[in-house]
């Protein structure tokens, strides 16, 4: 980032992770459903946490090492591409654009909350392209976000375009909700089986890319008997079929990913995934069915909507030994 902030990066810069789960929380009921959990997803993929602990560090590639990070992490390789799986990417220019221009007429009095600043410039967007305020407010969060990680000049330069076609820009909020709603039938003696019923994950919404798996079968095994594409071309992390995998045992964090639909169609998270997915830093919750799952654990009781993250790292324990001031010995022991 710059070293020649203005007054709203520095005002960004004073929220910590804290203050953004705070307003994100407050800002929720009034984001449209269709982007509620994309949302929360989205912060989930891009950690204020993990970027401050890199900003910070004096040898960021050592830690990169130390995290066994893979993919693409930063948020400055993919101002625009970032957040595809919002709805509200739809608006993404307009929003960016209210956003830098918020950034340089900002004048703060002291007073200024994160979140109300956030609905201020949604409002804003709402009123000069007439789209419901309710789904701008994610968006905006995101782009509010950006800006603390990539600086005002990247993001300027970003060409902020929209990145899905025709076809899928033109649903409606309910139209995508209804297709995450539905399950796929089973015929007309569907209601007897067990065994053999099949269910369809989506995991791009926007270009209706999906695999099937059985009835109660994780994630990540039924993605991986999708050979369909060359995913490993276009993903070295894919060994196999679209979800990132290596171990299977919830021993890597691979394969995490967020639920945008049929969280609760989804297996309880069971006790090792829910101490792993925390040990990752990926989120930190007791909920039996959170917007943040291991693929290679999670199983499956009907047609869910996921979206992959393009990275993956083993990054959350080291930070928390790093806040509790233990020796770089003792640190780098986790990862054993």
């Amino acid at each position: 980032m710059s070293n020649n902030e203005n007054a709203f990066e520095k005002f960004l810069k004073n929220h910590e992770e804290e203050d953004w789960n705070a307003s994100l929380t407050e800002l929720l009921p009034f984001i449209h459903e269709v982007d509620r959990n994309a949302t929360q997803i989205w912060f989930k993929f891009y950690p204020i946490k993990l970027f401050r602990v890199l900003q910070e560090s004096a040898e960021p590639e050592k830690l990169i090492q130390k995290f066994v990070m893979q993919g693409k992490y930063k948020l400055a390789d993919q101002i625009d591409e970032s957040h595809v799986f919002l709805y509200g990417h739809r608006y993404w220019s307009q929003v960016k654009k209210a956003v830098e221009e918020y950034a340089v007429s900002f004048q703060p009095n002291g007073h200024e909350k994160l979140s109300n600043e956030i609905c201020k410039v949604a409002k804003n967007v709402s009123e000069q392209t007439k789209v419901d305020e309710s789904l701008l407010v994610g968006i905006t969060a995101v782009a509010f976000m950006t800006l603390v990680q990539v600086g005002l000049p990247a993001m300027k330069a970003a060409s902020g375009k929209m990145l899905i076609d025709a076809k899928h820009a033109k649903l409606s909020p309910e139209k995508v909700l209804a297709q995450r709603a539905k399950d796929d039938g089973q015929g007309i003696f569907g209601f007897l089986k067990t065994v053999d019923k099949q269910w369809t994950v989506t995991f791009n919404e926007n270009t209706d890319n999906s695999f099937k798996l059985m009835n109660e079968e994780e994630i990540a095994s039924g993605a991986a008997h999708d050979n369909s594409k060359d995913w490993k071309a276009m993903d070295e992390r894919c060994i196999e079929g679209p979800i990132p995998v290596e171990c299977r045992s919830a021993s890597c964090g691979t394969c995490w990913v967020g639920v945008l639909g049929g969280a609760e169609k989804l297996g309880d998270v069971k006790r090792l995934e829910g101490r792993r997915v925390k040990e990752f830093g990926y989120i930190d919750t007791d909920e039996k069915k959170p917007l943040i799952r291991l693929a290679c654990q999670a199983e499956s009781y009907g047609a869910v909507s996921i979206v992959i993250p393009p990275w993956n790292g083993f990054w959350g324990k080291y930070v928390r030994k790093m806040e509790e001031g233990e020796t770089e010995e003792a640190s780098t022991s986790m990862t054993a």
